[in-house]
């Protein structure tokens, strides 16, 4: 329903981050081994849409004296569940504990009152607006029939409805989001919020992770036009409405802290949205005859897409003999209207 230059969809409200061991302390181990499939597929889809705005600079996580335990339990977290993967994976970097003399040298620029991080060296990041427009110029060269500002009533096996019009096809692939809420009653929404900064004092680049008592507070340097992005990863709410004072006081209350030239920041724009969940956190593709419904991905879009796009494509290549790397994934079943 959105026109093709811009839309209001999450994937234009979100950091754009690919971090999947920031996400193995509260993320089932789904996630991350999704999520480090895709950080290898990603390489190839930035060449592809000749993308200018990917960086794999690596992550920090930090915490303040006073939540300390937190990045702790954190470590302990990564420690615990990574340690089978690592031992079979000769890729795989192990994240690092630094010290302040560390963190000064890999980060400058970043407030000294932080006397250890965690340092995971593997994570990226893109920039999602330039990502969403390079995929619809992509789209469009290939020729793509693109049915702009237009609201889908229903989705069906073989049918899309829309307007008095219904269209027939050999598959149809139901990527809406909390737009599908109808079709799938688990379906919710969890609120992200984001503020995006002009700090022309701030020189910080990588990606940083802030514990907080609340929630996580991201940043995340646009390298470029001096813009950064501070945000909260997961809000349980289905509120999409404008961000609140509370939030807005603690999320450049934590840019200061990361550093004091926030202080002198403009703040460019506040954006908040919704992004679709299920019950368990987890994305799922569910297929029936005609019909692929992918949902679920919470706030791992960018991270998961490429993964669950191969998935999807080697199913269609094969749907009567195709076996998922990840079994969970898929349901072979219709989804059930909400009465």
């Amino acid at each position: 329903r959105d026109p093709i230059e811009e839309g209001s969809a999450s994937s234009y409200t979100a950091a754009g981050m690919l971090s999947p061991f920031a996400e193995v302390e509260s993320a089932e181990m789904l996630i991350f081994q999704m999520g480090m499939h895709s950080l290898k597929l990603w390489p190839e889809y930035v060449s592809q849409l000749n993308m200018k705005h990917y960086f794999n600079a690596g992550s920090l996580v930090v915490a303040h004296a006073a939540d300390k335990s937190d990045l702790i339990r954190f470590n302990q977290q990564l420690q615990f569940k990574l340690r089978n993967f690592a031992a079979n994976n000769q890729s795989f970097m192990q994240p690092e504990q630094l010290s302040v003399e560390q963190i000064a040298q890999l980060e400058p620029e970043l407030s000294p009152q932080f006397s250890q991080a965690t340092w995971l060296p593997q994570e990226a990041w893109l920039c999602p607006e330039t990502t969403m427009l390079n995929l619809a110029e992509r789209l469009l060269e290939m020729g793509i029939d693109w049915q702009a500002s237009s609201f889908v009533e229903s989705v069906e096996s073989h049918v899309i409805s829309a307007g008095n019009e219904r269209y027939q096809f050999d598959w149809v692939i139901d990527c809406r989001g909390l737009g599908a809420k109808k079709d799938l009653a688990q379906l919710r929404g969890v609120r992200g919020e984001l503020i995006i900064l002009q700090a022309p004092e701030v020189k910080i680049t990588r990606l940083i992770r802030l514990m907080h008592p609340r929630y996580r507070v991201y940043l995340v340097p646009k390298l470029r036009d001096d813009l950064y992005v501070i945000g909260a990863t997961q809000i349980e709410s289905n509120d999409s409405g404008p961000i609140s004072v509370r939030s807005t006081l603690e999320l450049l209350s934590a840019a200061y802290s990361l550093h004091p030239g926030f202080a002198e920041a403009k703040i460019i724009e506040c954006k908040t949205n919704c992004r679709p969940a299920l019950a368990n956190n987890l994305p799922q593709i569910r297929t029936h005859d005609g019909l692929i419904r992918i949902n679920g991905l919470f706030r791992h879009g960018f991270l998961l897409a490429p993964t669950l796009v191969e998935e999807t494509c080697r199913f269609l290549q094969q749907p009567q003999i195709f076996q998922s790397m990840y079994p969970s994934l898929f349901q072979a079943s219709p989804l059930k209207a909400v009465i």
